[in-house]
């Protein structure tokens, strides 16, 4: 079970210097959070003043505000008035620039190289008495609450190797912006009270 640790991430200046962005993943993993060699990446940003978005040819975006109210986001002249939880997905090539009109916002940003791969982000409500399990493929980012992680069970309650469960793993509190990896492999499962997003990654075939 892989958790990253928002905590632990280093943040790092927008190329064009209007914010900074913590990574999550990527891949393939780039030396430069900012460099553009990797064919997809999740990403939390701070937009702190209105300016200029960094264009990424080539690429499409979801842009989620996770914290803050509002972001105003012109996009080739139009502008879209971008919600708290309202994912919205737009061209990298496409020129972007930001408003700020009710203060600062946290952006949650999943960005995929056209025609290779395909990003989605939803946004859900967790539940105590019902596990949210978390797929390969996929990352799940609490953004609000309180919430823990454990390993779920592989099939007939093996473990992943095939052989019986050991005693179950204790569960791992999660902090907020902490991210679960998905597996298919006992999938981990997600309890507690708040808003997770849910990223999903999926290849285009054909």
């Amino acid at each position: 079970m892989e958790i990253i640790r928002f905590a632990e991430l280093r943040s790092e200046p927008w190329r064009n210097g209007g914010g900074v962005t913590r990574e999550l993943a990527s891949h393939p993993k780039a030396a430069s959070a900012q460099d553009g060699a990797w064919d997809w990446r999740v990403s939390i940003a701070d937009v702190t003043k209105a300016g200029d978005f960094s264009a990424f040819p080539g690429m499409e975006r979801v842009l989620t505000v996770v914290d803050g109210e509002l972001l105003l986001l012109t996009v080739d002249g139009a502008e879209h008035p971008l919600e708290k939880y309202r994912p919205f997905r737009f061209s990298g090539d496409a020129a972007g620039r930001g408003a700020l009109p009710t203060g600062d916002i946290r952006d949650l940003n999943v960005i995929t190289r056209a025609g290779s791969f395909k990003g989605f982000t939803s946004i859900i409500e967790l539940s105590k008495k019902r596990a949210h399990p978390v797929f390969a493929g996929q990352l799940a980012v609490l953004l609000q609450g309180q919430a823990t992680v454990s390993p779920g069970e592989g099939a007939d309650g093996e473990g992943a190797d095939g052989e019986a469960a050991a005693a179950p793993a204790q569960p791992e509190a999660l902090s907020r912006y902490d991210a679960v990896v998905g597996s298919d492999s006992r999938s981990p499962e997600i309890l507690g009270r708040g808003f997770l997003a849910v990223v999903s990654i999926d290849r285009v075939t054909g």
